[in-house]
């Protein structure tokens, strides 16, 4: 009996095919970009969903606000453009979504139309959530930085403000480039008011907690590790514009200062001092915050508090006698940040590292300390330069303490995968 020749597979069929897992691909990367994930790290990722499709060759260029991705080299590109990005919530879909790609559970079709709709996950806290999570960060934050009445009570009323600001930024696109400014200018105002009226005490560190929620740390330190891998275009960019919004942030400031015009004795004052009890609870309240805020699921909250409170503690005990802004205890904190959110991830291969890691960077603070350095140099001249100069080493040293704790994780990475490989059929 002979065998009956096959036709030749449709030309057409192929090209469907390719369109289609290029279009996933770019989805794909584009989800990762839009959750925070550097451009670098996205492309590997999207290379190897690439190789498990038979796409070993596939080429891919990232940037911050869009990607390209081919198939093969001088092959046609699809290209996506970041328009809003995505929560922590929805991050952890497109992480789950990868590792069934990967593992061969979803086929290509059904992981298109997963990653389409992803938009429309409805957050998982409902209306409550923004509000009541931005009271719990602003409160935290203030609990952490200047443990007293007035300025948590002060952070947590004002972050009403900031993030009834910021939705209505969101629903208006237009007039999402003045919110830094605006932010800034609203909570300044009565901030600076209060300190003349000796009812606030530290005017400037009590105005950072409530417009954590909007300033750039992420991004500073996210363009920094680009630089440093390599990712010079992504990196330069995201560094450019963390520091135009912390410009327009100082702006804000320094316009309340000018309209309420208090002593400089009060600008600069402090009130009290860092203690641990408050900084604990500061840091839960940080954590249930970011978790609401970002609609994280229940069941990534244990982990996601864990790694928080290592990156505080190394941070914190790092730069004793400095304050948690010092640059050691920004690379202390780093380095636990980055390690343990892969430890997590190799114990937990169903957690997303990214997940658990990105609510690190609330409290790697380079965004609240480059404001108030950026305040303190349009305020008075005597203290810009050594300022600046603090910024950029804690920007510098927490992107450094990111590559060395992926560094040191490696070795346990490979053993991980190899023992994984003996096991599996």
């Amino acid at each position: 009996m002979t065998d009956v020749p096959q036709p030749p597979e449709d030309p057409g069929i192929d090209l469907v095919r390719r369109a289609r897992d290029r279009r996933l691909l770019a989805y794909f990367g584009l989800a990762l970009i839009a959750g925070g994930q550097p451009a670098h790290e996205a492309e590997e990722d999207v290379r190897q969903v690439a190789a498990t499709l038979g796409h070993s060759d596939c080429q891919v260029a990232a940037l911050p606000t869009s990607i390209s991705v081919a198939l093969t080299g001088g092959a046609p590109a699809t290209v996506e453009v970041l328009r809003s990005s995505l929560t922590l919530d929805q991050l952890a879909a497109v992480h789950e979504l990868r590792q069934r790609i990967l593992d061969g559970s979803t086929d290509p079709d059904t992981a298109l139309v997963e990653l389409t709709s992803l938009r429309r996950i409805p957050r998982r806290y409902g209306r409550w959530g923004m509000p009541l999570g931005g009271l719990l960060v602003a409160a935290g934050i203030a609990a952490i930085m200047q443990p007293d009445v007035t300025t948590i009570v002060f952070a947590a009323v004002a972050s009403q403000l900031v993030i009834a600001l910021l939705l209505l930024a969101r629903r208006h696109p237009l007039i999402a480039p003045l919110l830094p400014t605006v932010a800034a200018f609203l909570v300044s105002v009565p901030a600076f008011w209060l300190a003349g009226r000796i009812v606030l005490t530290g005017p400037l560190l009590a105005i950072l907690p409530p417009l954590a929620v909007l300033l750039p740390g992420s991004l500073l330190v996210t363009g920094m590790s680009e630089l440093a891998a390599g990712a010079m275009v992504a990196g330069a960019s995201r560094l450019a514009h963390g520091a135009v919004k912390l410009l327009l942030f100082a702006l804000g400031v320094v316009a309340a200062i000018q309209l309420v015009r208090p002593p400089e004795a009060l600008i600069f004052s402090t009130g009290a001092a860092f203690r641990w009890p408050h900084a604990l609870a500061g840091i839960l309240a940080v954590a249930l915050g970011i978790l609401l805020l970002e609609s994280v699921s229940p069941r990534l909250w244990g982990w996601v508090i864990l790694v928080l409170l290592a990156t505080f503690l190394a941070q914190v005990l790092a730069g004793t006698g400095r304050g948690v802004g010092s640059a050691l205890g920004g690379f202390a904190g780093a380095v636990v940040a980055s390690a343990g959110a892969t430890l997590v991830e190799l114990a937990r291969p169903a957690l997303p590292r990214l997940v658990v890691f990105l609510p690190s960077f609330w409290l790697l603070v380079p965004g609240t300390i480059g404001l108030q350095s950026i305040t303190r140099s349009q305020a008075s001249e005597f203290v810009a330069g050594p300022s600046l100069t603090q910024v950029g080493l804690l920007v510098l040293a927490i992107a450094l303490g990111l590559l060395v704790g992926a560094t040191l994780v490696r070795p346990v990475q490979r053993a991980v995968a190899r023992r994984r490989a003996r096991v599996s059929p």
